[in-house]
This record gives C-alpha cells, sequence and structure tokens, in this order.
C-alpha cells in the first residue's frame, strides 16, 4: 500500500491545512511513493520506539518530530538521531498535531474518557456543562484520566461548566468562557494569572491527556486499513516524567 493512499485518508480524516502556523503537521519523513507494509501509532516517536519498528512501515504520531527547520543533522540530538534510524529502516512519519486537536482528540477526550457532553467548540477549546462540586470534579477527571496526583485551583466550590485542551493551552486563557480550566503544563505564575480571574484550574497533564491519540486514530482507520489488509498498531513512547511522594514513585 502506497503512503500517498494513507496520507489522503488521514488528510480527509482531519485536513492538515487546519494546522497552526506554527505547526509541522503531515509527512516529516518519507515519500509518498513509500510501499507501506505496517502502521504504527503513537503519541511520541523515542529511540527506542523507533529501534523497535519493522522496516517499510509508517508511524503516526500525534507530536511532530520536527517543529522548525534543521540547520545541521550530525545524529547527536533528539530528532536527528530517530531521524537516522527512520531512514536506515525505510519508516516513514506522519504526523497529525494541531489539526487533529481542533476536530477530534479534544471532544473524543471529554465524551469518551471523560463521560461529559460537549455544548460548544471554539477552535481547541471543548466547553461542557458538568454542575459538580469541585472536589467532586477534581476525583472524577483524575479517576477516568488515572492520574495518581493532581494540582488544582480551587476559586469555587461549585463548578457548572468547564472548558478543556488537551496538552498544554494555558495561552489560551483569555478565551475561556467557563467555571473551571482543565490543561496540562500548568505553571505557578499561569495559576495566579487564572486565580486572579476567577477561574478555577485542574491540571489534567500533557502526557495523560493525549495519550488517547493512540485509540482515536487506530479507530478511525481500522475500518479503511482492514480493506487493505493492514491493521494499525498502537505502540507507546515513553512519559520522560516519573511522579515521586515522600521518596516513593507514585506513577
Amino acid at each position: 500500500m502506497k503512503l500517498q493512499e494513507i496520507y489522503d485518508v488521514l488528510n480527509e480524516i482531519s485536513p492538515f491545512e487546519l494546522q497552526e502556523k506554527w505547526d509541522n503537521c503531515g509527512i516529516i519523513v518519507g515519500s509518498l511513493d513509500d510501499e507501506i507494509q505496517k502502521v504504527y501509532i503513537s503519541i511520541d516517536l523515542d529511540l527506542e520506539l523507533a529501534q523497535s519498528l519493522k522496516p517499510n512501515s509508517l508511524i503516526i504520531t500525534h507530536h511532530p518530530l520536527i517543529f522548525s527547520g534543521l540547520k545541521r543533522v550530525n545524529f547527536d540530538t533528539y530528532s536527528t538521531k530517530i531521524i537516522k534510524e527512520l531512514i536506515k529502516k525505510d519508516i516513514a512519519l506522519i504526523s497529525m498535531h494541531t489539526n487533529i486537536d481542533k476536530t477530534h482528540l479534544n471532544k473524543y477526550v471529554v465524551e469518551e474518557i471523560l463521560g461529559f457532553e460537549v455544548t460548544s467548540q471554539e477552535e481547541f477549546i471543548a466547553t461542557c456543562e458538568v454542575n459538580m462540586n469541585f472536589d467532586d470534579l477534581v476525583k472524577h477527571v483524575s479517576k477516568k484520566l488515572d492520574l495518581k496526583t493532581t494540582k488544582a485551583v480551587r476559586c469555587n466550590d461549585f463548578i457548572k461548566d468547564i472548558a478543556i485542551v488537551t496538552g498544554s493551552a494555558m495561552s489560551l486563557l483569555d478565551e475561556v468562557k467557563a467555571d473551571c480550566f482543565l490543561t496540562g503544563d500548568i505553571k505557578y505564575h499561569d495559576a495566579m494569572e487564572a486565580k486572579a480571574r476567577g477561574v478555577s484550574l485542574i491540571d489534567i497533564r500533557h502526557y495523560e491527556s493525549e495519550r488517547y491519540f493512540n485509540t482515536l486514530i487506530e479507530g478511525l482507520l481500522s475500518q479503511y486499513l482492514k480493506k487493505n489488509e493492514l491493521k494499525a498498531i498502537i505502540t507507546a513512547s515513553k512519559n520522560p516524567f516519573e511522579f515521586f511522594k515522600r521518596g516513593e514513585t507514585v506513577e
């Protein structure tokens, strides 16, 4: 099966033209004429995962391996070490990042994982009505996303509605029209700013909120690949972070 065929299907599912200007979705490594024998899906691509992939394959990732132009390829950085491995094994790489966030991923996490109903979505921000006590909301979100520890900012004890963006989106705080904002990578000064505005926060972390990209893409592609006697194989790069509680690993 040609890479062109899979690319066209992915582009129909979530047009690459929807990506943000700073993003780098689409074909990162490979040629549209490449013959693909296996398809893998992962949120990220690390060297260990790249080394485990079969030759003449396609890996579909959420995060692009390359965001901006490379000035040198000397195989001593994160991206160039992986590029070398992919080229040696004739492995193609396609990334679906901000385009799939807008069209599918945020809504998928809200409805299929958290069990809420999206009432509106503007670009990245999905909003839904929850009508929950803040403590109960934190417990519910932590359980559904399997978070052993959760940091949050409380502004009100009762939350009528929430806004959610998977990954890292505190830069969108100005656009949030909800009692509570759920996103990842929340920093100290982000928390101070949100508290001043009266917007509660729940940090759903970056990796933990976006890892559902794998099952989402597998479901969207399964019927098409089956017709062509291919199956998408869900793989997983490792979360680079470990979490400790009083010296003990908790996650």
